[in-house]
């Protein structure tokens, strides 16, 4: 059973399109205009396994806020569409990731209930134009609306660049874990009976 799906979102700030295949390798084709937001996404396709096409247009002139929480919110959209009613998936996922000198925990639950608590204090500043604020937009958006729940937490602070690349790949990890097939799981991974 395919687990593929695309989404778009047109605003009169951005224009974006996201593709998801969460059985893939890893491939991604980004383009969002955003140097840095481009290399946070490629790595999070390669470390979450899920081949991810992300085309953005955005409003850059403004600053990347627009763009960045437009791919979140596509992209989360697109995730919870390739879910579908997410029976025989792991559900639960964590990670604890090293970035040199950077320590980043992530902790995943696709209840289908949309919460975020990110505790990663950044220095206010622009990273390739991408502006360190934007990481928890996009964490917020991407849980909204795939139905998420989203623990992301710095134990070790350093770089900054360090930090949010850490907080990427602990996000990307957690996400393979649980949107993996478990054959064991029959049906959705819930007593309730839904997700």
């Amino acid at each position: 059973m395919s687990r593929e799906a695309s989404r778009s979102r047109t605003t009169g700030e951005t224009d974006v399109r996201v593709r998801v295949d969460l059985d893939g390798s890893g491939a991604s084709r980004i383009s969002t205009g955003v140097g840095f937001f481009d290399h946070m996404l490629t790595l999070l396709a390669r470390h979450s396994l899920i081949d991810l096409d992300v085309e953005a247009r955005g409003d850059l002139e403004t600053g990347s806020h627009h763009t960045v929480e437009d791919v979140g919110i596509t992209l989360g959209q697109a995730i919870g569409d390739a879910l579908g009613d997410r029976a025989g998936i792991e559900r639960y996922g964590a990670a604890l990731i090293p970035m040199d000198e950077v320590l980043v925990q992530a902790a995943v639950d696709l209840s289908g209930r949309p919460f975020t608590a990110i505790d990663v204090p950044l220095p206010t500043t622009v990273i390739g134009g991408f502006e360190t604020e934007l990481l928890e937009e996009f964490v917020r958006g991407l849980a909204n609306h795939a139905g998420l729940t989203v623990h992301l937490r710095l134990l070790v602070p350093g770089n900054a660049h360090h930090v949010i690349e850490g907080s990427f790949k602990a996000l990307a990890r957690a996400l393979a874990q649980a949107v993996a097939p478990n054959p064991r799981v029959t049906g959705v991974p819930s007593t309730k009976g839904s997700l």
